[in-house]
């Protein structure tokens, strides 16, 4: 039976350099796409393998990546999930469970975020129930600053929640002493930043929870998939429940009787000896990834190294070709930080002579992607407009990024050849322009 699995394996070798697609790169004909994922030759092998297993569910292969990435991220626990948003899901309504006493999250209570950023980071709170608080970001950084989020804070704050923004820090060691001097939760929005630091400390393990998305976009893949990382077992413990159609029991699909209590157990109302395998202590959902996923997710973990860097090197060589250019607001690491790029943001100086559309539709013309700093001030948003909410300060900078500013790509698929072509070609628009 090996030897027919290593046939198959070694034909799928095959198949994959027979398939290969052309890299050459034609300026103006070959698409640039601002994000994707790199896979190669193992990630093809490594789907085929597991798909030979016919482990269908999470099992081995989801056990091994939980316990590899958590150890990479410094956390103690790491539970894999559908997506990135399912991930931003859990750890929110994590923070409502009965489980966490006094301390739990109720409806009515403020979390604090940001308004320019991705909906799935906001989502959660309004679906706990909770009332998001919106602050405006800095130009340059896109990030929020200690300063306003401190502002923020009133009698009816609980929590707090902000993403890295492109891959870039927030000032999060500052914002976790804010958390800790006012007993709120910090959750980090991590999906963009894996590998990116702040005081040299990795991005993801300074709050009470993080999360991080496996889209294709982002610096690891699964296809779909995510993941809630937390050094606190008592909300690892809850996430899991959570995860797990909020049953009680922990025993993994396929194993039973795991405490050697299953018929021992009287919970709620309940008759005593109700079998544990189906007690639910939480409102639950299923949002488990599968072994197949985790399987690409061990071999893209392995080259997460070689990606940053790839991400890195595209960006300074951005930064450094586009340094100068008029009516261009460039984007800056925020300082004290060495971030993991997700894309490089540019904003067209509202007093430029040209304006960013007309900007993005010459690039979109040329075969260059773009993107905008996703939904912009979400208060502006049609599925926002008469959700609960309380805004701190003015979103100033927020509306900028919604009228001026947008992204393009750094992803370790980008050469520096495309890279390079994408300097020239935004050079050549603006002396069009000039």
């Amino acid at each position: 039976m090996s030897d027919h699995k290593e046939l198959v394996l070694d034909a799928v070798r095959e198949y994959h350099r027979e398939t290969a697609p052309d890299r050459e790169f034609v300026p103006g004909v070959t698409e640039i796409w601002p994000s994707g994922a790199v896979l190669e030759e193992e990630d093809r092998v490594a789907l085929v393998e597991a798909a030979l297993t016919m482990r269908i569910a999470a099992g081995h292969s989801s056990k091994k990546f939980e316990s590899a990435f958590a150890k990479r991220l410094g956390r103690r626990k790491a539970h894999l999930t559908n997506s990135g948003s399912s991930a931003n899901l859990l750890a929110v309504s994590a923070l409502t469970s009965h489980q966490l006493g006094d301390r739990r999250l109720k409806p009515g209570d403020e979390v604090i975020t940001v308004a320019a950023g991705f909906p799935t980071t906001v989502n959660p709170i309004l679906q706990n129930g909770l009332i998001p608080v919106f602050v405006d970001v800095s130009l340059t950084t896109y990030n929020t600053t200690a300063d306003r989020v401190a502002a923020a804070i009133g009698p009816k704050t609980r929590a707090i929640i902000i993403a890295h923004a492109l891959g870039n820090p927030f000032e999060v060691a500052e914002v976790a002493q804010l958390a800790k001097d006012h007993d709120l939760f910090l959750i980090e929005d991590n999906c963009d930043a894996v590998g990116s630091t702040y005081d040299g400390q990795l991005t993801g393990s300074f709050g009470d929870m993080t999360t991080v998305s496996f889209y294709p976009a982002h610096h690891l893949t699964m296809g779909e998939g995510g993941c809630v990382l937390t050094s606190n077992l008592v909300m690892a413990r809850i996430v899991e429940s959570m995860r797990d159609w909020g049953r009680d029991c922990w025993c993994e699909p396929g194993k039973n009787n795991t405490c050697f209590k299953r018929w021992d157990y009287q919970m709620g109302a309940l008759p005593a000896g109700y079998d544990h395998k189906y007690i639910f202590s939480h409102v639950g959902y299923n949002l488990k990834g599968t072994d197949i996923q985790a399987a690409l997710g061990l071999t893209q973990l392995d080259k997460l190294d070689r990606f940053i860097e790839a991400r890195r090197r595209n960006w300074r060589r951005l930064r450094e070709g586009l340094d100068g250019v008029p009516g261009l607001i460039l984007p800056e690491p925020t300082p004290r930080s060495e971030p993991s790029w997700f894309g490089f943001v540019i904003t067209v100086d509202p007093e430029a002579t040209y304006g960013r559309a007309e900007l993005v539709h010459f690039l979109e013309d040329r075969k260059i992607g773009t993107r905008r700093l996703f939904a912009g001030n979400l208060t502006r948003q049609p599925a926002y407009i008469g959700q609960p909410h309380r805004v701190v300060g003015e979103l100033t900078n927020s509306d900028i990024i919604t009228e001026h500013t947008f992204w393009i790509g750094v992803y370790p698929a980008l050469t520096d050849e495309m890279v390079d072509y994408m300097t020239s070609t935004i050079k050549e628009f603006v002396a069009q322009h000039g």
